[in-house]
């Protein structure tokens, strides 16, 4: 006779484990990583411009910092994971900090769209008085016309 016991009448250890309830907490936990990772929005949400051009090389090491205005012509600085509004004495402030402490990093514009052009050079001359020699621009890639 088969069973959990055997002939004495003792329990036997059971070599079968049951995984469907962990399957079930899988696909419960995948359908709402699936749900939740297009609301996941890194940075400022800027309607950048489309232009042709070939992506420029950084070092792995160096975290670029990632400068943003938006349609409203409000300043947002990017480092890494972090994200915060500044105003334009602040931004100078910070940029200058970063860029004392490591004058490799590369600083990037991310300029919406819809933006007056004098507000990206403003911003650009801004970065350039903070110490930053070189600021690269942002922009969607482009369709070959």
């Amino acid at each position: 006779m088969q069973g959990p016991f055997n002939r004495s009448g003792q329990r036997r250890p059971m070599a079968e484990i049951n995984v469907v309830p962990f399957i079930d907490v899988m696909l419960v936990l995948l359908v709402i990583f699936m749900i939740t990772a297009p609301m996941l929005n890194q940075g400022v949400d800027v309607d950048l411009p489309q232009a042709t051009a070939e992506p420029i090389d950084t070092p792995d090491n160096t975290e670029p910092v990632i400068v943003s205005v938006d349609q409203d012509g409000s300043y947002y600085i990017t480092l890494g994971e972090d994200t915060a509004a500044v105003e334009s004495d602040e931004l100078t402030k910070r940029v200058s900090a970063i860029i004392q402490r490591s004058p490799e990093t590369p600083v990037m514009v991310r300029g919406d769209r819809n933006v007056a052009y004098g507000q990206v050079v403003t911003l650009m001359s801004t970065l350039q008085r903070s110490g930053v020699a070189n600021v690269g621009l942002i922009s969607e890639p482009g369709h070959d016309e």
